[in-house]
């Protein structure tokens, strides 16, 4: 869907800002005055692995508004925790054939899937390939329940995946990259920095050469994916990490990838990886 001329213009700027040819162009924007800015330059840490781009890895919390940061630190007031009292239901929920639930098989989410989210995606050896936390919940229900898999966005899916991914929230992010998930990490990271689109912009032009800099209004982060899926204050729902890259891809008039497509798969494998050691913060509040 073609978007207003003005947000294409805006756009426009910042692919000749960070194109291959474009040195005497003027970057994108630094604010100057540090109460223009969130302070997400006090809120790094230093990477765990060697190989990381960055100096310091900051969650895309602290490029927020402070009223945006305090939204989301508190529990009554974070909407997307609405989403979080939906999985619970859910999690107890008997569905299908099997006359089971989660519970049935996991007993309190609070207990058994502490932990779990933060490493995924992970390698599934059944299928041969790493699978995502939505996949995993639709093989548990294809399987064990008998149930008829959610669809990719649906607010069960959304609902069930915030619900487990918030059991891990202040647990570190440690996707595994090794072994069988190696061919997937480096697929994830040169689609990364693959240019794409009429905009010929890359994942790595936003979030690695100009983060901490206007878009628009806006701050880019660092693109982490630690606090997925976040709620977005401009769609007023929760939105899954592969819809949002969705979103990034239409946004430089490229074709996107479908969700749950082996490569989504990969960039989520790559991008999870580049925020080792964050906290999970699902359910995150995002602009």
């Amino acid at each position: 869907m073609v978007r207003p001329t003005l947000a294409f213009t805006a756009l426009a700027l910042v692919a000749l800002a960070v194109a291959p040819h474009a040195q005497d162009m003027p970057s994108a924007p630094v604010a100057k005055e540090a109460s223009e800015r969130p302070a997400w330059q006090a809120h790094g840490m230093k990477p765990q692995s060697p190989d990381s781009p960055f100096e310091e890895v900051v969650s895309g919390l602290y490029f927020r508004s402070k009223e945006t940061q305090e939204m989301q630190a508190d529990d009554f007031n974070n909407p997307g925790f609405l989403a979080v009292e939906q999985g619970e239901e859910l999690w107890s929920k008997v569905d299908g054939a099997a006359g089971k639930s989660c519970a049935s098989c996991h007993n309190e989410a609070s207990t058994s899937m502490k932990g779990v989210a933060a490493a995924y995606p992970k390698w599934n050896e059944k299928l041969g390939k790493p699978i995502n936390l939505e996949q995993r919940i639709n093989i548990c229900r294809s399987g064990a329940l008998k149930a008829e898999p959610y669809a990719f966005g649906s607010p069960e899916l959304t609902a069930m995946t915030t619900y487990i991914r918030n059991q891990s929230r202040g647990m570190p992010v440690a996707v595994k990259v090794d072994g069988p998930m190696t061919p997937w990490f480096e697929r994830g990271k040169s689609l990364y920095y693959q240019r794409n689109g009429q905009l010929d912009l890359a994942c790595a032009s936003c979030h690695e050469k100009n983060h901490g800099k206007y878009l628009r209004a806006d701050f880019l982060s660092q693109g982490q994916s630690n606090g997925f899926p976040v709620y977005r204050l401009r769609d007023q729902r929760l939105v899954p990490l592969h819809e949002r890259m969705e979103g990034c891809m239409q946004d430089v008039r490229a074709t996107p990838f479908k969700p749950l497509s082996d490569e989504f798969l990969a960039l989520e494998t790559y991008v999870a990886w580049r925020g080792l050691g964050l906290p999970v913060e699902t359910p995150a509040v995002r602009n």
